[in-house]
C-alpha cells in the first residue's frame, strides 16, 4: 500500500499554531474553557494544543483525556477483548466550555461516543469539536467540527493516519 504525505513537519506545526489562534480568537480567556483529547490519538493533539496555548496566552489551560472504549457502538463486535485507555479528567466540566479534540474525524461515531462518555463528568455549557483532519465525505452521523486543521477528501477504502512524534517518532500526515 502506498501512502502520500499531505503535511510535512513544518506544515504540521503551522496547522497546530493556526488552530491555537482560532481557539484564542473564539475563547480569549480560557478560565471557563477545558480541552479534552479523545484517547488515544486525540490526546496527542490536545496535549500539544494545551502546551502551545499556555505558551502563547500565558494562561493556565485546563486539559484532560477521555477514553471512549466502552461507549462505542461497536465495542462488542471485536474479536479480541478490548483494553481501555486512561481517562484523566481531574476537574469539573459542569457549565464549562469543552473543546473536544480528535486527530481524524471520519464517520462521527467516535465523537458520538465521546459526547456520551463526557456526560459522565457533568453537563458542560457547550461542546465544540476540533479535528486535526476532517474526512468530510464519510459521515454516518451528522457531526461537523468547529475547528479543522486540514480537510481531506477520500474514498471509503482509503485511510488517513496522523503520525505523531510521541508515537511514530515524527510529525506528519
Amino acid at each position: 500500500m502506498t501512502h502520500k504525505v499531505l503535511l510535512g513537519p513544518d506544515e504540521f506545526k503551522l496547522t497546530l499554531s493556526r488552530l491555537c489562534y482560532e481557539l484564542i480568537e473564539n475563547h480569549n480567556s480560557f478560565s471557563d474553557t477545558v480541552i479534552i483529547g479523545i484517547q488515544p490519538r486525540g490526546a496527542y493533539v490536545a496535549n500539544r494544543l494545551a502546551k502551545q496555548l499556555k505558551d502563547i496566552t500565558q494562561q493556565n489551560i485546563t486539559s484532560g483525556t477521555l477514553d471512549i472504549t466502552f461507549y462505542r457502538d461497536d465495542f462488542r463486535h471485536q474479536a479480541e477483548p478490548l483494553a481501555a485507555y486512561d481517562t484523566n479528567i481531574d476537574f469539573l466540566i459542569e457549565d464549562k466550555k469543552v473543546v473536544l479534540v480528535d486527530d481524524v474525524l471520519y464517520t462521527g461515531r467516535t465523537i458520538r461516543a465521546a459526547m456520551e462518555a463526557l456526560l459522565q463528568f457533568g453537563r458542560p455549557a457547550s461542546v465544540e469539536l476540533l479535528a486535526f483532519v476532517d474526512r468530510r465525505y464519510s459521515r454516518h452521523l451528522p457531526i461537523q467540527p468547529d475547528y479543522v486543521g486540514r480537510v481531506v477528501d477520500t474514498i471509503q477504502s482509503q485511510k488517513v493516519k496522523v503520525e505523531w512524534v510521541e508515537n511514530e517518532g515524527t510529525d506528519h500526515r
